[in-house]
């Protein structure tokens, strides 16, 4: 890495830097101050611009960074990421957009409380929340702070660190002075940057191939060192069965995980009408779904033209693949074209995490002011305003992702996303739907079916190998694997829908017949919604 490129690269990430923190300054002077500006951004953008920040929300680190080196080390396997994070949004589009935003105000807990006895069940989905949150706080904190490490040399551990902590900083500014305005904006930002920038790479790199994608696959498989077998199901799932249930599992989290994401939910209430939410998911279906194909062409571009080697050579997880693929398209290291690419993609890169942590930072501080600070509190002690409570909560967020991101600064930052979606599908999914659709959903129910995903997902986490029990583990030094998969989805999921099932079934409580009535054409016309 020459001193210009990390120069020039460091100028741009400056530039976004400066651009978002005067978008957050001029949206805090315009504010309220209202829980509804707060969370919601006062339900004024259009759907373009919902659809929009939704993409710039969704296409994170993972996506640009994990999943094109997945790819670039694994060849077929790696597809399964940009297949599994598209097909999702099928099911948020048909199943949870408009009925979330008929019958929520502001976060997942909105919509369950509405025919359940509220406390226990604000707890519970607020506690979720905050959880799966921190988990996909910790997938944009390794991409910065691998990203920066490439833009040193990969030499400075130090900087590593501080590149962690700068940017739990930032989202904390974000978040508490600019509150979902500010997000929006910086989302739409980042979106439209991101796009413009994989197209750009997308095309130089078929016109290194000459537009002949066949050719372009052949010499990826070539370079590998794994040969045909690089273009063919099972490099990285295939082998024992636990490889191979692995795969299994982790298509069932990214599936069912993004209509259980709670910045993803909480998009939904920032448009004035149901309507307006089912077309903003339109239009980040397109956005999205053109990004991921994208990823494919990037992915394999960087097996061909960079080699697995080097993308491994760089980082171990394959987070550099991209930034790698854009020096090399530009030029080469040294030249003035590879120095302003890299530049440039880099610090696509960096505004990308920092727009998606601002994004993931306000939904869970939400949470905590929203569902578990309103439910907690004494109801005669003096109530703190909750868009207060949501500020220095945060920071209290910040301050755990931080500490978690430097802890698991070696892992890919697509799988680490993985994690979160089992943890999503396990925990909010299950609950959600049932109070939609079941009319004989109880409160029981409903506190089963949270904690009877959420504590089996991340205690099988603990127990797997991402934490103990091999080389690319957390602790490679000790050994308390009992859990043979590394994603949990497989099981949890399951466990999830069914711990709320028997939590209704052992029920004494009898369903509110006339609150399902009223949920139902709420959630169905929107007649009532907020």
């Amino acid at each position: 890495m020459t001193a210009d490129q990390q120069t020039l690269a460091l100028l741009l990430f400056s530039a976004f830097v400066a651009v978002t923190l005067g978008i957050t300054t001029w949206v805090s002077r315009n504010r309220h101050g209202s829980a509804e500006e707060f969370y919601a951004g006062g339900r004024l953008f259009s759907p373009m611009e919902n659809g929009f920040a939704i993409a710039g929300d969704y296409m994170s680190a993972a996506s640009f960074l994990g999943i094109s080196g997945l790819i670039a080390l694994f060849g077929y396997d790696g597809l399964l990421y940009s297949v599994g994070f598209l097909v999702a949004w099928l099911v948020v589009l048909f199943l949870v957009a408009e009925l979330v935003r008929n019958c929520g105000r502001f976060t997942l807990a909105d919509v369950v409380a509405a025919r359940m006895s509220e406390r226990p069940v604000r707890i519970a989905a607020g506690t979720s929340s905050v959880t799966v949150s921190v988990l996909y706080l910790v997938a944009q904190m390794v991409g910065a702070g691998t990203l920066v490490a490439l833009l040193l040399g990969g030499t400075s551990g130090a900087a590593q660190a501080w590149t962690v902590i700068g940017v739990g900083a930032l989202m904390v500014v974000y978040v508490s002075l600019g509150g979902m305005r500010a997000t929006t904006w910086i989302q739409i930002v980042k979106a439209v940057l991101l796009m413009g920038g994989a197209i750009a790479l997308t095309v130089l790199v078929l016109v290194r191939f000459h537009g002949d994608f066949d050719q372009l696959l052949r010499t990826a498989a070539a370079r590998s060192g794994h040969g045909d077998a690089f273009l063919a199901p099972g490099l990285k799932y295939g082998g024992d069965w636990a490889a191979r249930l692995d795969f299994i599992s982790l298509g069932l989290a990214l599936v069912l995980g993004t209509a259980g994401l709670p910045h993803i939910l909480s998009r939904f209430y920032t448009v004035p009408t149901a309507r307006a939410a089912r077309r903003s998911v339109v239009w980040s279906i397109g956005l999205i779904g053109g990004f991921y194909l994208m990823t494919i062409v990037l992915g394999f571009g960087a097996a061909a033209i960079v080699g697995p080697d080097a993308v491994r050579g760089s980082n171990a997880a394959g987070n550099t693949a991209v930034p790698l693929l854009a020096l090399d398209l530009g030029g080469g290291a040294g030249s003035t074209g590879g120095t302003v690419l890299f530049a440039i993609v880099a610090a696509i890169a960096f505004a990308t995490i920092l727009a998606v942590v601002a994004g993931i930072t306000l939904a869970s501080s939400a949470s905590v002011a929203h569902d578990l600070y309103a439910s907690l509190r004494r109801r005669r002690a003096k109530p703190y305003s909750e868009v207060a409570v949501a500020r220095a909560a945060a920071v209290g967020i910040g301050v755990v992702a931080i500490g978690l991101g430097l802890l698991a600064k070696d892992l890919n930052v697509a799988f680490l996303v993985g994690l979160a979606f089992a943890v999503a599908a396990s925990a909010n999914l299950p609950v959600l739907l049932y109070s939609l659709f079941w009319r004989g959903f109880t409160t029981r129910g409903a506190v089963w079916s949270v904690y009877g995903g959420l504590v089996p997902a991340v205690v099988l986490v603990l127990l797997s190998p991402v934490v103990s029990g091999s080389p690319d583990s957390l602790f490679p030094g000790v050994d308390f694997q009992f859990f043979p998969l590394q994603n949990p989805g497989l099981v949890s999921i399951p466990l999830g829908f069914l711990a709320g099932w028997l939590g209704t079934v052992t029920s004494a409580e009898p369903p509110d017949e006339g609150k399902h009535a009223e949920t139902e054409v709420r959630s169905l016309t929107g007649a009532g919604a907020v």
